[in-house]
């Protein structure tokens, strides 16, 4: 149950932290940034306040990023009366207002972030010595400390308002760092050179369609699907793991016709719709927190396309098979992505991604392990752009020679994989369900390190 602070609580709390700040300024004569939560109401602190907090402690980590600022001093204080974070920053102290007022005035969620500014000295900077307006109601938009003074609006109104605007900040917030890492996890997959058979910033691989660049115009039309999926994983979270896919699809339709119209009607990216669109979905009805932890990720979306394949396939007959991937499920039983992602992608959980990060703590570059965890990918799943491009024996037997030279070394070097590229294009080979997933594997590299 949430803990309910009192009036005796909240002035003691007042109290220990303007003691705080005078001990920090006679340390370091240096201004402060004391950032707190506006919360109305008895409970002060519970999981979503907390989120909105590490929300703003972001923003203005990001402000400082950008200035190349590092505090001199922070600490952090977590209690049931709030929460509180310190920076003592060497900067200009209105400078340093005019800092944290835009991300009070320009944040979804600024209206709840208390950024006080203080000088050496200890007297705090009003807003109005930079011009700007004081700080605005959350319910009508009125002058806060009007409608504070004459309790305007209820606790409740306050409280509901509050928690609306959490919500919304952090869905959206989540949106866009999930579709920021996952066009960045495309980008990295098609700048990963050399990759045998497939478009690089060396090739074309085998294809006369495409070339970087035309990756590239792709991956930047798929942004905004990726938001539109994580979305609609936060949206239906509350339901069944299959509801989240079946509403995918529409946006999945949506996005091919985006990905064509922006290269001139090139399939560059139509697995990685299909297969990064599910992970954006699952990452979405993750809380943030669970993003780091692959497993909880893929799981969550073999859940989501449970009996997929026996669904897709059902009915299927020689005479109704279109697409390669009925065609080969039909005469081979071969499942494909559909399969990979029911099984909570093995070939990513088990191998690209292992390789990935062990290829890293080897100290090789981001490039080179990329390129040996495309190779054991391919070698562990049943890619059907290869078996398209040629048949099953043919993919087993290539698959057979990358086996073994992976046994030999794991991580093999710039002219080996230029000599499979060549062996690649001579037999019109593509490995681009593998690519697909060694996107994945990216984008889970990203969520673990940066999140």
């Amino acid at each position: 149950m949430e803990q309910q602070v009192t009036l005796p609580d909240m002035l003691d709390a007042r109290e220990r932290r303007a003691f705080r700040q005078q001990e920090l300024l006679a340390a370091y004569q240096t201004p402060l940034v004391c950032f707190t939560m506006n919360i109305a109401g008895p409970v002060k602190n519970n999981a979503l306040i907390r989120r909105g907090f590490h929300l703003g402690k972001r923003y203005l980590r990001e402000r400082m990023d950008a200035l190349k600022i590092r505090p001199v001093y922070f600490e952090e204080m977590e209690a049931h009366t709030g929460n509180e974070a310190c920076y003592l920053i060497d900067l200009p102290p209105l400078a340093l207002k005019s800092l944290t007022s835009d991300i009070e005035d320009e944040s979804l969620a600024g209206r709840l972030f208390d950024l006080d500014v203080l000088r050496p000295d200890g007297t705090k900077i009003d807003r109005t010595e930079l011009g700007l307006p004081p700080r605005r109601c959350l319910i009508c938009g009125g002058p806060a400390k009007e409608c504070a003074r004459s309790r305007t609006h209820t606790v409740e109104e306050l409280q509901d308002k509050t928690t609306r605007i959490l919500k919304q900040a952090l869905a959206e917030a989540d949106a866009r760092d999930v579709a920021r890492l996952a066009c960045r996890a495309l980008l990295y997959e098609v700048g990963t050179t050399p990759k045998p058979g497939l478009v690089d910033r060396f090739n074309s691989g085998s294809h006369t369609d495409m070339d970087f660049f035309t990756f590239m115009d792709s991956a930047s039309a798929l942004w905004p699907y990726f938001e539109t999926c994580t979305r609609i994983g936060r949206e239906t979270a509350a339901a069944p793991p299959p509801d989240t896919f079946l509403a995918l699809r529409q946006a999945g339709r949506k996005a091919e016709a985006d990905m064509l119209a922006a290269t001139r009607g090139v399939n560059t990216h139509k697995g990685a719709i299909f297969s990064m669109g599910i992970v954006c979905a699952a990452l979405g009805r993750l809380e943030r927190e669970c993003w780091t932890n692959t497993n909880d990720v893929l799981d969550l979306c073999a859940a989501m396309t449970k009996g997929l394949t026996s669904s897709d396939f059902a009915g299927l007959t020689e005479e109704t098979a279109c697409t390669t991937g009925e065609k080969l499920y039909l005469q081979y039983g071969i499942r494909g992505v559909r399969g990979q992602m029911e099984d909570g992608l093995p070939a990513v959980r088990k191998v690209g991604l292992p390789v990935l990060k062990e290829g890293i703590a080897r100290g090789l570059s981001l490039n080179d392990a990329g390129c040996a965890a495309l190779l054991a990918i391919i070698v562990h799943s049943a890619d059907t752009n290869m078996i398209a491009r040629s048949d099953p024996d043919t993919y087993q037997e290539t698959s057979a020679r990358l086996q073994a030279l992976l046994a030999r070394t794991p991580y093999p070097d710039r002219q080996a994989l230029e000599k499979l590229d060549t062996a690649f294009i001579q037999a019109n080979l593509s490995p681009g369900g593998s690519a697909d997933l060694l996107a994945i594997c990216y984008l889970l590299y990203f969520l673990e390190h940066e999140v």
